[in-house]
């Protein structure tokens, strides 16, 4: 997240890897976001063709953390499950589904993004074109993607991930994140209903979901971004935020480039997006673009028209979002099937205090093999429990350690 590259398209890949990958809690996930200003002047590639066949198209969602997977199914190797990333310039799609739907090139294709692998060898992402994309009655045709194996996202969410829908995929429609209700909705720009709630401007002339928020009495522009699993992204350069906790460390967050440490704490202004207000949010500090995430988005029902350049904010409930303590174990992780690898431990944290290193092997947690535990599981264990107990693996043999769950950010 933290560490820049000089080139317009290869942040925001470095970004969306990360990003899409991290959780709150201290699991090790992949990249973070990152966005230069350079990069909103590029265009963002056209979606091909779109027909929607359905005056409403509603796709049932499942909530993973704080992200919507959709699951679709057009032909018998479904169903597909993708990941709605609002933050997204371009859609990535696995090498699987671009073989099985190779479409016509591109008068001008998505320029080659390298990207740095598990074991620290960079690859390039190659452009394509997905001959087809069906998301119920909706169906998008010779779709410009970047090819992305999606393995470490499925490993970690626990389902296979065959891609992430960018926000130009969307141009030609207006698009509903109901994170309530765990649904996503599609209707045609012509046929777009009144919406209730607060509608909001983009605030850029490229259909960039980027929007004017208020912190305390300050505005600034963030980044909606449905593929960002934290509350708020926040560059705090010339605003000079109150702090209720200071930031501190807190898990490692790896990026293309190479791994940075979590900076979070929580703010003691108000945020408010629209008319609707939160309070005293949880913040991750960065020197890139601040974004609102999932964990702010998931107390919303959130619509994108691109026609109109705005986006509608919508909350049934009427009082303040409010946010409870982060609680962790101090260890991030990088998730496989048959063991979790610590990749980093939290300063002065329980888990540093009994000696947990970096590159150490997980393969239990409370007695259970790790296969048992995926995504929702272990995220509700530590937001519940008092203690967990890791199985170590040193050699051949296994040793317990029992943690303490602490809080992060009261």
């Amino acid at each position: 997240m933290t560490h820049h590259r000089e080139s317009s398209f290869f942040p925001r890949w470095r970004s969306w890897i990360a990003r899409a990958l991290l959780i709150s809690l201290g699991v090790f996930l992949l990249p973070g976001c990152s966005l230069l200003p350079s990069f909103f002047k590029r265009e963002a590639p056209r979606p091909g063709r779109t027909t929607l066949d359905s005056p409403l198209i509603v796709l049932p969602a499942r909530t993973l953390g704080n992200y919507l997977v959709v699951e679709a199914k057009w032909d018998r190797y479904g169903p597909y499950h993708f990941l709605v990333d609002t933050g997204s310039t371009v859609t990535l799609v696995t090498p699987e589904l671009v073989k099985r739907y190779p479409g016509i090139a591109p008068l001008r294709p998505i320029p080659q993004v390298p990207v740095k692998s598990a074991d620290g060898a960079t690859a390039l992402l190659p452009p394509a074109t997905l001959r087809r994309l069906e998301l119920g009655d909706a169906l998008f045709e010779n779709v410009p993607v970047l090819v992305y194996n999606c393995a470490a996202l499925s490993a970690h969410l626990g389902v296979k991930i065959d891609g992430i829908l960018g926000f130009p995929l969307f141009r030609e429609t207006v698009l509903t994140l109901d994170y309530p209700r765990s649904r996503v909705l599609l209707t045609p720009t012509f046929n777009a209903p009144l919406q209730p709630g607060a509608a909001i401007p983009f605030n850029n002339a490229n259909k960039k979901p980027l929007i004017s928020i208020r912190l305390g009495d300050t505005s600034l522009v963030a980044l909606i971004d449905s593929g960002g699993d934290a509350a708020l992204r926040l560059n705090p350069v010339g605003l000079n935020p109150n702090f209720a906790t200071p930031p501190r460390a807190g898990g490692l967050i790896a990026t293309l480039t190479g791994d940075s440490e979590q900076q979070i704490g929580r703010l003691a202004d108000t945020l408010t997006i629209g008319n609707y207000a939160i309070r005293k949010p949880l913040v991750e500090v960065t020197d890139e673009l601040s974004a609102i995430g999932g964990g702010i988005l998931q107390h919303f029902t959130v619509t994108f028209d691109q026609e109109r350049s705005r986006v509608t904010f919508y909350r049934e409930a009427p009082e303040p979002v409010t946010f409870g303590a982060v609680r962790s174990v101090g260890i991030s992780f990088n998730k496989t099937p048959a063991y979790w690898r610590v990749v980093g431990v939290v300063r002065n944290s329980p888990a540093e205090d009994v000696g947990v290193r970096t590159g150490d092997l997980v393969t239990r947690i409370n007695g259970e093999p790790i296969a048992k535990w995926d995504f929702r599981r272990y995220e509700q264990l530590v937001a519940t429990a008092d203690e967990i107990t890791f199985s170590f693996l040193n050699g051949s043999r296994e040793s317990e350690q029992r943690l303490k769950v602490f809080s992060l950010v009261p």
